[in-house]
């Protein structure tokens, strides 16, 4: 069985707080499913379970967040099928895609049917939790207000005209460092509720003047390079610019096709990762 697993993009990332209780960081963001993604097939087997995939810098034991969500899974349900699993990596890592957390609901998503498990949303999003804080939203896997440390969902309807370029520096970013710095400092609290409004009104002004991310200004002293970019796609005129999740992957949203082709073929020019892509809605996802 397969399954494609969509990568995301951060709109809107608001850092909260950090609970006393846990450590865990108060979130609230608009995040969004794109039309990027990695596919997952996984067909049962007697034999062990296993892990293939088309990038050898990648884990294929415990630390991999499908071999760690088929654990979790198990764990919840006491099955005992073993699964042969190959994975083509198209969604970078240390990016800000979210692409292990996409990979992981994959898993999940294909348990669910293969077994017939009749999973509700709120099943999956408590397994999803366990494996990772992003892996509840790509289960759900439709624009919404995340909060809390990312299992609390609320879905809405858009339908966003316009284009984002995403363009990755060589360098990522890890996520538990880029909080340790936000920690120390956290001036940017952007507004996510208008944010969804925009969105849902298909407001583009009101988009654009709502981007926003805590947790850049701290992405920023660990990948200088983030900064480059960013500068570049505002000075060729993209009507917005934002680093998504904790980076290290800056987007930029235009309506303009000719910018973002040009753009584009520059950029891979000079060696980045570049990917065109849009949000995409559920009725569109196949």
């Amino acid at each position: 069985m397969k399954e494609k697993a969509y990568a995301k993009i951060n709109l809107c990332l608001d850092v909260v707080g950090k609970r006393e209780s846990d450590g865990y960081h108060e979130l609230k963001m608009i995040m969004t499913p794109i039309d990027f993604y990695d596919v997952l097939e996984m067909v049962p087997t007697t034999q062990e379970t296993t892990l293939s995939l088309n990038r050898s810098y990648l884990p294929v034991n415990d630390k991999n967040t499908i071999i760690k969500a088929i654990n979790v899974m198990r764990e919840h349900y006491g099955f005992h099928l073993n699964f042969r699993c190959v994975l083509q990596k198209h969604i970078p890592t240390r990016a800000g895609l979210a692409g292990g957390s996409a990979d992981a609901a994959a898993a999940i998503r294909i348990i669910n049917q293969m077994l017939e498990l009749h999973m509700s949303q709120e099943d999956m999003i408590k397994v999803g939790n366990e494996v990772g804080s992003d892996v509840p939203f790509c289960l759900v896997n439709h624009p919404a207000l995340v909060s809390g440390t990312g299992e609390k969902i609320e879905p809405f309807v858009c339908h966003p005209d316009f284009e984002i370029l995403l363009v990755k520096p060589r360098k990522g970013v890890s996520t538990k460092e880029a909080f340790a710095i936000v920690d120390q400092g956290n001036d940017i609290h952007p507004d996510c509720q208008a944010m969804r409004k925009a969105l849902m009104e298909n407001d583009y002004a009101g988009v654009i003047h709502n981007l926003g991310n805590s947790l850049e200004p701290a992405s920023l002293q660990l990948v200088k390079e983030i900064k480059t970019v960013k500068d570049e796609l505002t000075r060729r005129g993209f009507d917005g610019v934002l680093m998504s999740g904790s980076g290290s992957t800056v987007f930029g949203i235009t309506k303009n096709d000719d910018l973002l082709n040009q753009t584009m073929q520059d950029m891979k020019n000079r060696k980045y990762f570049v990917r065109k892509t849009r949000i995409i809605t559920p009725e569109e996802r196949k």
